[in-house]
């Protein structure tokens, strides 16, 4: 009697769970079907005019007519893209606050500060990477080298002589700093600013001899003859500056490091609405108007799944913690 009465309680137990199961399925799917109903909100950790913002807002507007309702870009810059990425981590996750991130705060930033009040792995879902800013190595053209090789050989008969700036400690330009002179087994002087342009103007004036930067912010000097390109860092070379040799070319393989950029939303965030953003954004980035603009301003579109993107974040974060923390490197 009581074992027939233990046997039907769970076959109810197992029942009710399958049936609540089957419900959020339904919701989650029926959520989906009919999101976007209001404007959604996308959390750019950068002010208005810069390389990422430019992306965010022709990728908005593009996906605002594919899903029906305006995608509205809004600016929370501050502490290398953690004050945006908290505000997203801490956001309903209901697919109308989403982060457009780059790498910085959310691949960087883990291994650079132990304060952060959001985990990137944890409170995030992976929505899909957008672009991709490859970074050169770029110095004046009046140097005497003409590839990351020949600069490496001057840098060894004068330790410490070349100069190269950075734009912050863990800084991209800082990185990929250090990766060179790691492969290369070289010492080069760091030279601080505060953003690209100074250092560029340094370059130009002859006080400072090169500098990491991405191909958004180098490429119109580049193209006028008045900075040389000695090597990229991407894994293979820019589409935008296809004679430009990688790092790897050129014998050293550790020197890879992109500025990329991608969408996430708060953890829990339904799998259908990430998967129907998504697919908004896979669309908008592989029309031919939009990838146009985005090369003319020196930016790669890199659409790609929500599971491509959560395992390309997970090896970001590990390849760049051990980098980070292999050389000892603070934040600022």
């Amino acid at each position: 009697m009581h074992v027939g009465h233990f046997a039907l309680t769970s076959r109810r137990v197992v029942f009710a769970l399958a049936a609540a199961t089957l419900a959020l399925v339904f919701t989650g799917s029926g959520y989906a079907q009919d999101y976007p109903t209001r404007p959604a909100r996308l959390i750019v950790a950068f002010a208005p005019g810069g390389a990422a913002d430019f992306t965010a807002r022709l990728l908005a507007d593009r996906m605002q007519d594919l899903l029906g309702k305006a995608i509205v870009v809004e600016n929370k810059p501050g502490a290398s893209g953690a004050i945006a990425a908290e505000y997203v981590a801490k956001s309903d996750p209901d697919g109308y606050t989403l982060f457009f991130t780059t790498v910085g705060a959310v691949a960087i930033n883990p291994a650079l500060r132990s304060d952060l009040p959001y985990d990137p792995l944890k409170d995030f879902a992976a929505v899909g990477k957008a672009a991709v800013n490859s970074t050169m190595l770029v110095v004046n053209a009046a140097m005497t080298v003409n590839s990351a090789r020949e600069l490496a050989d001057l840098a060894r008969n004068k330790p410490g002589a070349i100069t190269i700036g950075i734009t912050g400690r863990g800084a991209i330009s800082d990185l990929g700093r250090q990766l060179f002179e790691d492969a290369a087994g070289i010492k080069l002087q760091s030279v601080p600013y505060h953003g690209a342009a100074p250092a560029i103007t340094d370059i130009l004036a002859g006080r400072l001899d090169g500098l990491f930067g991405d191909v958004p912010t180098v490429m119109a000097q580049v193209q006028a003859g008045k900075l040389k390109a000695l090597a990229a860092t991407s894994t293979q070379r820019s589409d935008i500056f296809p004679d430009i040799a990688t790092f790897v070319e050129q014998g050293f393989a550790g020197v890879v490091g992109d500025n990329w950029a991608g969408v996430l939303a708060p953890a829990g965030t339904p799998q259908p609405v990430i998967a129907k953003f998504n697919a908004a954004m896979v669309e908008a980035l592989n029309d031919p108007e939009l990838r146009n603009r985005l090369r003319n301003a020196g930016t790669t579109p890199a659409p790609s799944t929500p599971e491509e993107f959560e395992k390309y974040l997970r090896a970001e974060n590990a390849r760049w913690g051990k980098v980070i923390r292999d050389n000892g490197i603070k934040g600022d």
